[in-house]
């Protein structure tokens, strides 16, 4: 088999799986117990979907008129903090190097507990709670990483966690999350929706809403992955990072500019959600159009307003990338890191 084959086969498979499994998560319900409910909560859930959607909301750690800007003492600020609640990853080199000519290093963020770098952002956002937000709680909207997070640092620190998932979320994220101590509430057509049924939450019930990608103590908090860069490679040239809603790359690269000022931060996000891309074009944080994508983390319509804010000073380069690209660098990691 060609391996033009056997990437077409490789994607082919992934694209089953991500959607239909989402068809499963209707069972989930069945296998869930019954939780105890307040009136508020009683009261909520008895609203149609089509009737929350009419509330207005909003969320008040991001207003676009009012872009905040992340500092470098911000995320040193989050690095002394969570040092002792999160896994400080390795940055290895990678088995590419040789076929590249040059030195690769991957930072692998993926042995976090929950899996992902988002328990940076995650953990520093519930530990700067006041502490009478901690008893009462906070929400998100998330389809997997940003709410197994939460859940998983939530219960560590003491602080109830609810996570709006829309229906398309992988069933394997959300019984983490119900696995890691959090409340999940599987509603919303898409992104959008889930972000606003989760706002009305936060105003109905009195909760916090975390934003995943934009929120300053989240940004912050992602930032740490650079200031550890810096730290296991002092004489980086070079930092590749992703793309989605602009959390990760506006802290990393704030810390590692900050560190090393000659260093290029390249971006790279899916040609199905350009939307730093075009945010930069614009000049302003702007809404794509979003469709179905092996990389469905950093499928957002609207990159953060603070994360642009942040992140727009420091980033050199953005490359867009075609779907069949993330098959071919899935299938790599797969087959020369054993990892993905």
């Amino acid at each position: 088999m060609s391996f033009a084959d056997r990437i077409s086969d490789f994607k082919e498979s992934l694209q089953r799986r991500r959607f239909t499994e989402p068809l499963r998560t209707q069972r989930l319900k069945m296998d869930i117990k019954e939780e105890k409910l307040s009136p508020e909560e009683e009261k909520l859930n008895k609203m149609s979907i089509e009737e929350k959607l009419k509330i207005p909301v909003n969320d008040p750690a991001c207003v676009p008129e009012e872009p905040v800007t992340v500092t470098f003492a911000e995320v040193t600020s989050a690095a002394f903090k969570i040092k002792d609640n999160i896994l400080r990853t390795p940055c290895v080199v990678s088995h590419m190097s040789e076929c590249e000519g040059m030195e690769i290093f991957l930072k692998q963020e993926f042995m976090q507990r929950s899996g992902s770098f988002k328990e940076r952002g995650a953990c520093y956002a519930l530990m700067m709670l006041p502490e009478a937000q901690k008893k009462k709680g906070v929400v998100a909207a998330s389809a997997g990483n940003h709410a197994q997070a939460l859940c998983y640092h939530g219960k560590k620190l003491g602080v109830p966690v609810t996570v709006v998932m829309p229906v398309f979320a992988p069933i394997m994220k959300i019984q983490a999350c119900y696995r890691f101590g959090g409340k999940v509430v599987v509603e919303g057509n898409n992104m959008q929706e889930a972000r606003h049924l989760a706002l009305v939450r936060a105003s109905k019930l009195g909760l916090t809403y975390i934003n995943g990608y934009d929120h300053p103590h989240i940004i912050a908090g992602q930032g740490t992955l650079g200031l550890e860069i810096i730290e296991q490679v002092p004489d980086v040239d070079a930092v590749v990072i992703p793309i989605g809603g602009g959390g990760l790359i506006a802290g990393a690269a704030l810390a590692i500019k900050s560190l090393r000022p000659n260093c290029k931060i390249i971006g790279v996000e899916s040609d199905r959600s350009p939307g730093f891309t075009t945010s930069m074009s614009c000049g302003k944080p702007t809404i794509v159009t979003v469709r179905p994508s092996l990389a469905d983390g950093l499928a957002v319509p609207l990159v953060g307003v603070n994360a642009f804010q942040t992140a727009q000073q420091y980033v050199d380069k953005v490359v867009v990338v075609k779907e069949e690209w993330i098959a071919i660098a899935i299938l790599r990691m797969v087959e020369m890191e054993k990892c993905v």
